[in-house]
Parts: structure tokens; C-alpha cells; sequence
């Protein structure tokens, strides 16, 4: 096993306990913190494939971007800090979750499986051709999703300037 090897199974280790983590706390906060731990595994994997371009996208859209999105929203909002126990589920849900992530593994193991023994070709692809897809054909779609999140948190400064019901100001 070569360096290599092990540094790609460490990241990949990283990406799959981060995302367990991330959908399993009951803290919103953590489960962002969480999903960070998880993309940054993936971009370590990604580099370690020498995906540098890709890696660098994703590090940069979602966690640069989403991720703290979704941190700035939920403190604009005063989302609960807490464990949040009113959205618990019982025990035949978080069973039935399990088993339904259970199924989904089995099928995505048995599509990739049978491809790592090599016998399937790959096709090199260049950065430079990575970069003409994404910011030529991809490069409007991207554009949408920015003026989506843009929309995103003027919505969240909306909600949070929302006078209280109560009558308490803060």
C-alpha cells in the first residue's frame, strides 16, 4: 500500500464519519460544522486523485460558500442552538432510514464494484478541458445558483428583521 493509498483512505474515512456525524447530531450548528469535515474529506480525496481544479471548486462553492450560507441563516433566523427535540423521530423511522441508506449503499457497490478491477478504460481528461466545460457550458448554471443563494440571504435577513410576536424587542 503506497502513500497514496493510505492518504486517500484517511480522506475518504474523513468524508464518511463527518457525514455520519452530520446527519446524526441533534445540533444544527454541528451538523453544518459536520458537513465541512465531510466536504473537505472529499476534496482530499479529490487531490489525492489529482482532481486538483475540481477539489478546488468544491472547497470553494460549498464550503466557502454554502456552507457558511447556511451558518449565517441559521444565526440571522435565531435558529435553537440546542438539541432540537421537537423533530425527533421514533424508532421504527431512524430504523427504516437506516435500512433504506443500507439499500442505497448495496446498489451504489454494486454499480462501482465491478469497476474497479480495471477492466473498464477511462478516458484522460486535461484540466484545461475541465475548465472549458465548467466555465463555458456550466458557467451560467453556476451564475443561477449564485443569485439563488443571494436570494437565499436576503430571505434570511427578511425573516430575521421580522418584528417578534410576542411584542419584545431585542
Amino acid at each position: 500500500m503506497t502513500a497514496l493509498d493510505t492518504a486517500f483512505a484517511a480522506s475518504g474515512v474523513l468524508a464518511v464519519v463527518g457525514g455520519l456525524l452530520a446527519v446524526t447530531t441533534r445540533h444544527v450548528v454541528h451538523a453544518a460544522l459536520w458537513l465541512v469535515v465531510a466536504l473537505l474529506g472529499v476534496a482530499g480525496s479529490l487531490l489525492v486523485l489529482g482532481a486538483e481544479l475540481v477539489a478546488l471548486v468544491l472547497v470553494l462553492v460549498y464550503v466557502g460558500a454554502v456552507v457558511v450560507l447556511v451558518l449565517f441563516a441559521l444565526m440571522l433566523t435565531r435558529a435553537p442552538i440546542g438539541p432540537d427535540l421537537a423533530h425527533a423521530v421514533g424508532p421504527w423511522r431512524a430504523v427504516g432510514a437506516g435500512l433504506l441508506g443500507l439499500a442505497t449503499a448495496g446498489l451504489l457497490a454494486s454499480v462501482l464494484v465491478p469497476l474497479a478491477d480495471g477492466s473498464v478504460s477511462r478516458a484522460e481528461i486535461s484540466t484545461d478541458q475541465v475548465a472549458e466545460q465548467l466555465f463555458g457550458t456550466w458557467v451560467w448554471p453556476f451564475e443561477l445558483l449564485s443569485l439563488l443563494l443571494l436570494a437565499a440571504l436576503v430571505g434570511a435577513l427578511t425573516v430575521a428583521r421580522r418584528p417578534d410576536p410576542g411584542g419584545t424587542a431585542s
